[in-house]
Protein backbone atom coordinates (compact mmCIF):
# COMPACT_ATOMS: atom_id res chain seq x y z
CA UNK A 1 0.00 0.00 0.00
CA UNK A 2 1.64 3.41 -1.11
CA UNK A 3 0.70 6.61 1.10
CA UNK A 4 -2.09 7.88 -1.78
CA UNK A 5 -3.63 4.20 -0.46
CA UNK A 6 -3.09 4.81 3.00
CA UNK A 7 -4.55 8.38 3.04
CA UNK A 8 -7.73 6.98 1.56
CA UNK A 9 -7.67 4.52 4.47
CA UNK A 10 -7.26 6.96 7.39
CA UNK A 11 -10.32 8.94 5.96
CA UNK A 12 -12.14 5.67 5.73
CA UNK A 13 -11.31 4.68 9.36
CA UNK A 14 -12.72 8.34 10.61
CA UNK A 15 -15.69 7.54 8.49
CA UNK A 16 -15.36 11.14 7.40
CA UNK A 17 -16.12 12.31 3.24
CA UNK A 18 -13.09 14.01 1.48
CA UNK A 19 -14.92 17.27 2.35
CA UNK A 20 -15.17 16.62 5.72
CA UNK A 21 -11.54 15.84 6.50
CA UNK A 22 -10.69 18.78 4.22
CA UNK A 23 -12.44 20.98 6.37
CA UNK A 24 -11.55 19.31 9.73
CA UNK A 25 -8.09 19.96 8.89
CA UNK A 26 -8.20 23.77 7.15
CA UNK A 27 -7.99 22.54 3.83
CA UNK A 28 -9.99 22.28 0.87
CA UNK A 29 -11.71 18.84 -0.77
CA UNK A 30 -9.55 19.38 -3.56
CA UNK A 31 -6.16 18.83 -2.13
CA UNK A 32 -7.88 15.37 -0.21
CA UNK A 33 -9.12 14.61 -3.56
CA UNK A 34 -5.18 15.22 -5.30
CA UNK A 35 -3.53 13.24 -2.64
CA UNK A 36 -5.51 10.03 -2.90
CA UNK A 37 -5.18 10.37 -6.80
CA UNK A 38 -0.98 10.55 -6.56
CA UNK A 39 -1.08 14.05 -7.60
CA UNK A 40 0.40 15.13 -4.46
CA UNK A 41 2.41 13.95 -1.49
CA UNK A 42 0.54 13.34 2.07
CA UNK A 43 4.00 15.54 3.15
CA UNK A 44 2.22 19.05 3.34
CA UNK A 45 -0.94 17.16 6.11
CA UNK A 46 0.56 14.99 8.15
CA UNK A 47 1.09 17.29 10.68
CA UNK A 48 -2.51 18.86 10.40
CA UNK A 49 -3.78 14.43 10.41
CA UNK A 50 -2.01 14.14 13.86
CA UNK A 51 -2.80 17.46 15.36
CA UNK A 52 -6.50 16.84 14.40
CA UNK A 53 -6.87 13.11 14.86
CA UNK A 54 -3.90 12.10 16.14
CA UNK A 55 -3.10 10.20 13.30
CA UNK A 56 0.76 8.50 12.82
CA UNK A 57 3.16 10.79 10.15
CA UNK A 58 5.25 7.62 10.17
CA UNK A 59 2.60 5.23 9.59
CA UNK A 60 1.22 8.13 6.14
CA UNK A 61 4.76 8.18 4.77
CA UNK A 62 6.34 4.80 5.40
CA UNK A 63 3.64 2.41 6.68
CA UNK A 64 5.43 1.00 9.72
CA UNK A 65 3.78 1.64 12.94
CA UNK A 66 0.26 1.46 13.82
CA UNK A 67 -2.33 4.24 12.11
CA UNK A 68 -3.03 6.08 14.60
CA UNK A 69 -0.71 7.17 18.20
CA UNK A 70 -2.02 6.17 21.50
CA UNK A 71 -4.31 8.41 22.38
CA UNK A 72 -6.30 8.57 19.24
CA UNK A 73 -8.49 8.83 16.83
CA UNK A 74 -10.63 11.60 18.08
CA UNK A 75 -13.92 10.00 15.53
CA UNK A 76 -17.29 9.76 16.03
CA UNK A 77 -19.51 12.39 17.86
CA UNK A 78 -16.36 14.81 18.55
CA UNK A 79 -15.36 15.11 14.62
CA UNK A 80 -18.82 15.66 13.75
CA UNK A 81 -19.53 18.08 16.48
CA UNK A 82 -16.91 19.93 15.78
CA UNK A 83 -17.93 19.77 11.72
CA UNK A 84 -21.49 21.01 12.41
CA UNK A 85 -20.56 24.13 14.90
CA UNK A 86 -17.83 24.64 11.87
CA UNK A 87 -21.24 24.78 9.40
CA UNK A 88 -23.53 26.64 11.55
CA UNK A 89 -20.24 29.94 12.46
CA UNK A 90 -20.15 29.72 8.14
CA UNK A 91 -23.72 29.69 7.56
CA UNK A 92 -25.49 32.70 6.69
CA UNK A 93 -28.43 33.43 4.58
CA UNK A 94 -29.35 32.17 0.70
CA UNK A 95 -28.23 36.48 -0.21
CA UNK A 96 -24.86 36.24 1.55
CA UNK A 97 -23.76 32.93 0.31
CA UNK A 98 -24.69 33.78 -3.49
CA UNK A 99 -22.47 36.99 -2.73
CA UNK A 100 -20.00 34.81 -1.43
CA UNK A 101 -19.81 32.83 -4.73
CA UNK A 102 -20.30 35.76 -7.32
CA UNK A 103 -17.01 37.58 -5.07
CA UNK A 104 -15.13 34.55 -5.51
CA UNK A 105 -12.04 34.77 -8.34
CA UNK A 106 -10.24 32.65 -9.96
CA UNK A 107 -11.27 29.78 -12.26
CA UNK A 108 -13.02 26.62 -10.99
CA UNK A 109 -11.65 23.50 -11.10
CA UNK A 110 -13.43 20.00 -11.92
CA UNK A 111 -11.65 16.96 -11.13
CA UNK A 112 -14.16 14.20 -12.60
CA UNK A 113 -14.66 13.11 -15.73
CA UNK A 114 -17.01 15.15 -18.13
CA UNK A 115 -20.52 14.65 -18.13
CA UNK A 116 -22.17 14.05 -21.47
CA UNK A 117 -25.51 15.60 -20.45
CA UNK A 118 -28.55 16.02 -22.49
CA UNK A 119 -27.91 15.57 -26.00
CA UNK A 120 -29.60 18.60 -28.43
CA UNK A 121 -28.85 21.79 -28.98
CA UNK A 122 -32.11 23.09 -27.81
CA UNK A 123 -31.77 21.27 -24.66
CA UNK A 124 -28.24 23.11 -24.01
CA UNK A 125 -25.15 21.47 -23.06
CA UNK A 126 -22.91 21.68 -19.57
CA UNK A 127 -19.51 21.25 -19.44
CA UNK A 128 -20.01 19.65 -16.06
CA UNK A 129 -23.09 19.42 -13.45
CA UNK A 130 -21.65 19.81 -10.28
CA UNK A 131 -19.90 22.08 -7.57
CA UNK A 132 -16.12 22.32 -8.62
CA UNK A 133 -13.31 21.66 -6.15
CA UNK A 134 -12.15 24.67 -5.59
CA UNK A 135 -11.04 28.02 -7.81
CA UNK A 136 -7.37 29.10 -8.98
CA UNK A 137 -6.64 32.23 -9.19
CA UNK A 138 -3.83 32.55 -11.97
CA UNK A 139 -4.09 35.90 -13.69
CA UNK A 140 -3.15 34.95 -17.15
CA UNK A 141 -5.79 32.02 -17.54
CA UNK A 142 -9.15 34.09 -15.42
CA UNK A 143 -10.83 34.76 -18.46
CA UNK A 144 -11.71 30.87 -18.78
CA UNK A 145 -14.71 28.99 -18.14
CA UNK A 146 -12.86 26.02 -16.17
CA UNK A 147 -9.67 24.32 -15.31
CA UNK A 148 -9.68 20.37 -16.45
CA UNK A 149 -7.27 17.32 -15.68
CA UNK A 150 -6.19 15.69 -19.29
CA UNK A 151 -5.94 12.16 -19.15
CA UNK A 152 -4.27 10.63 -22.13
CA UNK A 153 -1.07 10.65 -24.92
CA UNK A 154 -2.61 11.77 -28.54
CA UNK A 155 -1.62 15.58 -27.76
CA UNK A 156 2.05 14.63 -26.32
CA UNK A 157 4.27 15.95 -26.12
CA UNK A 158 2.10 19.43 -25.89
CA UNK A 159 -0.01 18.10 -23.32
CA UNK A 160 1.12 15.73 -20.49
CA UNK A 161 -0.76 12.77 -18.94
CA UNK A 162 -2.22 14.61 -15.59
CA UNK A 163 -1.34 18.04 -16.98
CA UNK A 164 -4.59 20.57 -15.93
CA UNK A 165 -5.45 22.67 -18.65
CA UNK A 166 -7.54 25.68 -18.71
CA UNK A 167 -10.22 26.25 -21.41
CA UNK A 168 -12.78 28.75 -22.62
CA UNK A 169 -15.91 28.25 -23.50
CA UNK A 170 -15.79 28.77 -27.45
CA UNK A 171 -19.53 31.22 -27.81
CA UNK A 172 -18.96 31.53 -31.97
CA UNK A 173 -18.36 28.27 -33.25
CA UNK A 174 -18.15 29.37 -36.46
CA UNK A 175 -14.92 31.55 -35.42
CA UNK A 176 -12.24 28.90 -34.95
CA UNK A 177 -8.34 29.39 -34.35
CA UNK A 178 -7.43 26.77 -36.94
CA UNK A 179 -4.31 24.97 -35.32
CA UNK A 180 -4.83 25.47 -32.02
CA UNK A 181 -5.58 22.84 -29.10
CA UNK A 182 -9.52 22.77 -28.55
CA UNK A 183 -11.70 20.85 -26.21
CA UNK A 184 -14.69 18.97 -28.48
CA UNK A 185 -17.43 17.50 -27.16
CA UNK A 186 -19.65 15.82 -29.70
CA UNK A 187 -22.95 14.68 -30.39
CA UNK A 188 -23.80 10.57 -30.77
CA UNK A 189 -23.93 11.08 -34.46
CA UNK A 190 -20.11 11.55 -33.91
CA UNK A 191 -19.44 9.05 -31.19
CA UNK A 192 -20.00 11.18 -28.08
CA UNK A 193 -16.73 12.08 -28.78
CA UNK A 194 -14.96 14.12 -25.11
CA UNK A 195 -11.40 14.77 -26.45
CA UNK A 196 -8.86 17.42 -26.90
CA UNK A 197 -7.62 18.09 -30.58
CA UNK A 198 -5.74 20.28 -32.80
CA UNK A 199 -8.95 22.14 -35.23
CA UNK A 200 -8.27 22.24 -38.77
CA UNK A 201 -9.84 23.62 -41.64
CA UNK A 202 -12.20 20.81 -43.78
CA UNK A 203 -12.65 21.97 -47.60
CA UNK A 204 -16.39 21.11 -46.76
CA UNK A 205 -16.82 24.07 -44.59
CA UNK A 206 -19.54 22.13 -42.87
CA UNK A 207 -17.35 19.52 -41.86
CA UNK A 208 -14.14 20.32 -39.13
CA UNK A 209 -10.83 18.26 -39.19
CA UNK A 210 -9.80 17.10 -35.61
CA UNK A 211 -6.09 16.12 -35.41
CA UNK A 212 -3.71 14.57 -32.71
CA UNK A 213 -0.05 15.81 -32.15
CA UNK A 214 1.10 12.21 -31.14
CA UNK A 215 2.53 10.62 -34.23
CA UNK A 216 1.46 7.29 -32.41
CA UNK A 217 -2.02 8.57 -33.12
CA UNK A 218 -1.62 9.35 -36.70
CA UNK A 219 -5.32 10.02 -38.72
CA UNK A 220 -7.47 12.14 -38.96
CA UNK A 221 -10.89 12.34 -37.59
CA UNK A 222 -13.52 14.47 -39.81
CA UNK A 223 -16.81 15.53 -38.04
CA UNK A 224 -19.81 16.90 -39.19
CA UNK A 225 -19.77 20.32 -37.33
CA UNK A 226 -23.46 20.38 -36.12
CA UNK A 227 -22.55 17.46 -34.13
CA UNK A 228 -20.45 19.76 -32.26
CA UNK A 229 -22.69 20.33 -28.73
CA UNK A 230 -19.36 21.77 -26.36
CA UNK A 231 -16.82 23.94 -28.07
CA UNK A 232 -13.41 24.88 -25.25
CA UNK A 233 -10.13 26.90 -26.51
CA UNK A 234 -7.29 25.11 -24.56
CA UNK A 235 -5.95 28.47 -23.38
CA UNK A 236 -2.77 26.78 -21.34
CA UNK A 237 -1.59 24.15 -19.40
CA UNK A 238 -0.74 23.63 -15.42
CA UNK A 239 1.92 20.51 -15.63
CA UNK A 240 1.92 18.99 -12.00
CA UNK A 241 5.23 17.87 -10.86
CA UNK A 242 4.97 14.50 -8.15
Amino acid sequence: MNEHLRMKALRRALNLSQGDLAKAIGRRQGSISDIERGRNSVDGVTHLLKLAFQANPEWLKTGEGDMFLPGGPLTGKAVQAGLSQQSEEGAGSPEEERNREENRTGVPYFSTKLHEGEYGREEGFSLVNEAPEYYIDFMPFNDCTAYLPYYGESMYPRYLHGDIIAVKAVKNPDIILWGEAYLVITDENANSLKTIRLLAEHKDKKKVILRAVNPAFSGDIVIEKRSILSLHLVKGKITVMI
